[in-house]
């Protein structure tokens, strides 16, 4: 299979994983194959680490792999892979109209055995539906980036409101109006944090997609309990960012990448 691939058999024997096993290939064969001379893993193996590595640990990353290709790559291996890869920067080549924006904290372990693990902030953008990108714990690289792009106007900014939200938002270099948005998802998660009637909880979620504060704090107020007294203040706080959810699905205008939770989910 290798030589008609390649079309030689030419040089000095060499072996590499792959995920079909282990390949005995030529000198001359790993060059066709566009193998680098101390690669010992095939590039498409390596394309398998990367994503496996992307979203789990490296020993996970390892087990994963030899349980999908029965080919075992090493944790240490796949760490040196990620270290080696040279990530191409994506760039929006058109102007950008939506901004989708989002943190979380990722659990790390430390050098020392025996240690707790620490935990750290990062950031994950999407763009347009279509380019995601995400820093760790670098803020004013995510910052630079997104001024680096053409961004239009209005430029509408998808976020759960949180205070370094915000913070970074403000400091995108919109020509024109940034127009920010609560993202359905959030506001419906602390909806449900009230508890409660299930009635009510679903009829505060029509009134909402529906961008009626004034009747969903009228609906939620008289309970008097701290969860709804919180979630009006909620309201009251983020009144600005929230709009008619169902009218700007019906127009296509915004709202593309967050999940949908439309009146009969």
């Amino acid at each position: 299979m290798v030589t008609k691939t390649t079309g030689t058999q030419a040089g000095r024997p060499r072996k590499i994983k792959s995920i079909i096993g282990e390949l005995c290939l030529t000198e001359k064969q790993a060059i066709r194959l566009n193998i680098p001379r101390n690669n010992q893993i095939s590039p498409y193996l390596e394309r398998c680490c990367l994503r496996a590595s992307a979203n789990v640990s490296y020993e996970n990353a390892a087990r994963d792999i030899q349980f999908y290709i029965g080919m075992k790559v090493s944790a240490r291996t796949q760490q040196r892979l990620v270290h080696r890869h040279q990530f191409a920067e994506e760039e929006s080549g058109n102007p950008v109209q939506e901004i989708s924006l989002d943190g979380g904290k990722v659990r790390l372990r430390t050098e020392t055995k025996g240690e707790a693990c620490i935990w750290k902030d990062y950031q994950a953008i999407c763009v347009d539906t279509f380019l995601r990108k995400a820093w760790f714990g670098e803020n004013e690289s995510l910052i630079y980036w997104v001024n680096q792009q053409p961004l239009s106007d209005p430029l509408t900014c998808l976020g759960d409101g949180h205070p370094g939200i915000g913070k970074i938002v403000k400091n995108w270099d919109c020509p024109g109006e940034k127009r920010e948005i609560l993202d359905w998802f959030h506001l419906v998660e602390n909806l449900h944090k009230v508890g409660g009637s299930v009635k009510r909880l679903k009829k505060a979620e029509s009134l909402l997609w529906q961008g009626k504060i004034e009747e969903t704090i009228a609906l939620i107020s008289p309970l008097k309990n701290e969860r709804a007294e919180n979630f009006c203040r909620y309201l009251e706080i983020h009144r600005h960012r929230i709009v008619n959810y169902n009218y700007y699905q019906q127009e296509e205008m915004v709202l593309r990448y967050l999940v949908w939770f439309d009146q009969g989910a």
